[in-house]
């Protein structure tokens, strides 16, 4: 089962860029029992293993603006440290609650974000650069990042839409690899904070490595829209499960 949940998450985000933490933190809090800190530390180790393994295709099709990259990183580095400090201060038993609402309710927001981006006919194919903007708004990416594991595909790809004059695959690329950064360093101080699951790790990754190829492959004949819209529509509803999970 947890083979199959990984591969199957590694695969959508080959195919449509977004969703390792959106999709991986509320199916380890709803379907396996994990709480909520040690699902999102979880899902951030996973999502850095399959967008490391799968960076390498997008340097090589020259997806990957260094120069926007670095912008991103300037503000969202320091953003993830101070969201992965919150969720452990809120990680007690204590907190639970709060935490299942707050971040069952950042993966139903960034889930609707995704599937009014996908769905606007008005959306902007390619931005104006307004570079100034982008390590500001990347440190509230990464701080979300840090808290939830939710965000960088979504709102990296929305931000780099609408600030930068990327093309649309270059977005893709730079975001997965601004993605990738923030999960590393993320998911490393989760790992020192013992906020992982070892197990339910290891099973992910078996099947996410597989998948992530997959979807990439995939990508190159599969119409990304589509799926997008799906995939925003079930991380609305995982949202509010969690949402509903805590008041239950």
């Amino acid at each position: 089962m947890t083979f199959l949940v990984g591969f199957i998450v590694a695969m959508a985000v080959g195919l449509t860029g977004v969703g390792a933490g959106s999709i991986t933190t509320p199916i380890l809090i709803l379907l396996f029992g994990i709480a909520p800190a040690d699902a999102v530390g979880t899902s951030l180790v996973y999502a850095a293993i399959i967008k490391l393994a799968v960076a390498p295709v997008y340097f090589w099709r020259k997806q990957v603006s260094l120069r926007v990259l670095g912008l991103l990183c300037a503000g969202g580095v320091p953003g993830v440290l101070t969201g992965v400090a919150l969720i452990d201060v809120l990680g007690g038993k204590r907190y639970e609650h709060l935490l299942l609402l707050l971040i069952g309710a950042t993966v139903a927001i960034m889930a609707l974000f995704s599937l009014y981006r996908t769905l606007a006919k008005d959306a902007p194919t390619v931005g104006k650069d307004r570079p100034f903007w982008l390590p500001g708004i990347a440190a509230a990416i990464g701080a979300e990042v840090g808290f939830s594991s939710a965000g960088t595909g979504a709102l990296g790809s929305l931000v780099l839409l609408n600030l930068t004059s990327l093309q649309p695959a270059q977005v893709v690329g730079t975001s997965i690899l601004f993605g990738l950064v923030l999960s590393m360093i993320g998911g490393g101080f989760h790992l020192t904070a013992g906020h992982f699951n070892g197990t339910i790790l290891w099973q992910l990754l078996a099947g996410g490595l597989a998948g992530v190829f997959a979807g990439a492959n995939l990508s190159a004949v599969l119409p990304a829209r589509p799926l997008r819209i799906a995939l925003s529509a079930c991380l609305s509803g995982l949202g509010l499960q969690l949402c509903w999970k805590a008041f239950a």
